[in-house]
């Protein structure tokens, strides 16, 4: 399919031809809903604690008196039920990530450009660059493109002042074609490519 390019001053630069193998596809929920299920269980620390009764230092003494006490027969103080005792089956340190197949990590990104490409949200530049670091600029330029929540992916590199033009934009994020993922894709309105990038996710999803 071919696409219209512009720069980012959002003037007409060509057009460019889509691969359907890569951008054609029909969107399925329930691979993107796995996909951003794997990222996000990957990225959790995991770190979370809370003492268990073997790890409370507490008396191994009997609390009280086996009979005649007139309350239940209790052991040591490091039990749940007692103020400074053991958390009973708190959480442990440990890894949430999942496996998930390469073959479906890769059919998963396919669908998500997919579907920016079938929600008309998707736009192409012919290069994501600028001449000096300026806020005031991108923003402007952003503004003529109607991207106000926005994902930019360039190449292999990214301009050093575009990155830095960018720092202070809430709700824009600038990746390098090696980092495109389904997650950071899907959850910002508008996707812009440059002509590399999508050279380079053709290549790697082919």
């Amino acid at each position: 399919m071919k696409v219209d390019v512009t720069t980012l001053a959002a003037k007409k630069s060509g057009s460019v031809t889509l691969d359907e193998a890569v951008f054609g596809l029909e969107p399925r929920k329930d691979i993107l809903h796995r996909m951003v299920r794997y990222q996000l269980a990957k990225r959790q620390a995991g770190n979370h604690f809370t003492q268990e009764r073997g790890d409370v230092s507490k008396t191994t003494k009997r609390i009280g008196s086996q009979k005649g006490g007139g309350t239940a027969r209790h052991g040591n103080g490091s039990v749940s039920q007692f103020r400074g005792g053991g958390k009973a089956h708190g959480p442990r340190v440990r890894s949430h990530a999942h496996g998930l197949p390469k073959k479906v990590r890769a059919l998963a990104l396919r669908h998500a450009l997919s579907a920016k490409v079938k929600s008309g949200e998707l736009i192409i530049i012919d290069e994501a660059a600028m001449k000096a670091p300026k806020t005031a600029d991108l923003k402007k330029s952003l503004g003529k493109l109607g991207v106000e929540n926005g994902l930019i992916i360039g190449g292999v590199n990214l301009d050093e002042n575009l990155s830095k033009a960018a720092r202070n934009i809430p709700n824009l994020d600038i990746l390098p074609s090696v980092g495109a993922n389904v997650y950071d894709i899907l959850r910002r309105h508008k996707l812009v490519l440059t002509t590399q990038a999508v050279s380079d996710l053709e290549a790697r999803l082919k």
